[in-house]
């Protein structure tokens, strides 16, 4: 057993996809296949459950999966640690986040962590929404997460670092598109482009509540992973969509944004992290954050 097999192995493991694992590991599909089939060889056991549309971990590589990052890991701690031994600090934070709703939030983190501690590196997990990066924060698979207040997992720990509002974006040749502020209720003929339901999209969550407190339930007619497609979808007509006001730096032709009537429906965006997990570069990196992402002052702390 070699380390390009376990390397292989936990590239396969965590993109559950040949292809995207291929391409992480900077080499051909083929080579990786045959990697797989040789490790599963020394092992006498399946890893992978495979068919033409989907990759799967066998119960074998769930049980192989921990041990292997362990190994990775501290051979990766160990390189570092002698690397930057002259520099007295070193380490790495796992981060999850979203894409759109973190394009101002997270570059203030990573350039104030690399000018104040650049042995420290960010591994970044993009594309996470809200509640799985919660979730993920919470099984130890993320170090810190970009993450909407409630949490309510058990030894997590958060901190808000910005409110944000619930606003309708809409076509701008749209019926509603020349009010400065809309009514829930209006909407309630409409069609929508939202997130896939049950993928840990908190936004998607506060659209049905939303709408419901308007006395509906959203018509949803086309789903899409992220904010820049559910945009593009917009601007397009295929339907409206709400999202966040941290989103609006999206600019489309055909597409406005446009403020709810009354009170609206916020969100507080926070950093999370598990309070028993032992990293030194964690700590230095909430500390940094500390500075960086401040608490709005009308924001508590959870």
């Amino acid at each position: 057993m070699e380390l390009r097999h376990l390397n292989a192995f936990l590239a396969v493991a965590e993109e559950l996809h040949f292809g995207r694992a291929a391409k992480r590991l900077r080499m051909a599909q083929p080579p990786l296949s045959q990697q797989i089939r040789q490790l599963e060889r020394e092992l006498g056991v399946a890893l992978f459950e495979r068919n033409t549309r989907s990759v799967r971990l066998t119960s074998a590589g769930e049980s192989f999966l921990g041990p292997v990052r362990t190994v990775l890991d501290d051979l990766d701690l160990a390189t570092r640690a002698a690397k930057a031994a002259g520099r007295g600090e070193f380490g790495r934070v796992t981060v999850g986040f979203a894409g759109a709703s973190s394009h101002e939030s997270l570059p203030l983190l990573t350039r104030a962590v690399r000018a104040a501690h650049p042995g420290l590196e960010l591994v970044m997990r993009g594309q996470t929404y809200a509640n799985v990066a919660l979730d993920r924060v919470a099984d130890g698979s993320l170090d810190l997460g970009f993450v909407r207040l409630p949490v309510t997992q058990p030894g997590v720990r958060a901190r808000v670092i910005d409110e944000e509002e619930l606003i309708c974006a809409l076509p701008s040749d749209h019926r509603l598109a020349r009010r400065q502020r809309i009514p829930i209720e209006e909407l309630a003929s409409e069609v929508f482009v939202s997130f896939p339901a049950n993928a840990g999209s908190t936004v998607r969550e506060a659209t049905v509540k939303a709408c419901a407190e308007g006395g509906f339930t959203p018509k949803v007619v086309q789903e899409a992973p992220d904010s820049y497609t559910i945009l593009a979808l917009v601007a397009a007509g295929v339907g409206v969509t709400l999202t966040l006001t941290s989103c609006q730096h999206i600019q489309q032709t055909g597409l406005v944004y446009r403020r709810l009537a009354g009170r609206g429906m916020r969100l507080q965006a926070a950093l999370a992290w598990r309070a028993d997990n032992p990293s030194a570069a964690l700590r230095t990196v909430l500390a940094v954050a500390e500075e960086a992402l401040p608490t709005p002052s009308a924001a508590g702390d959870d």
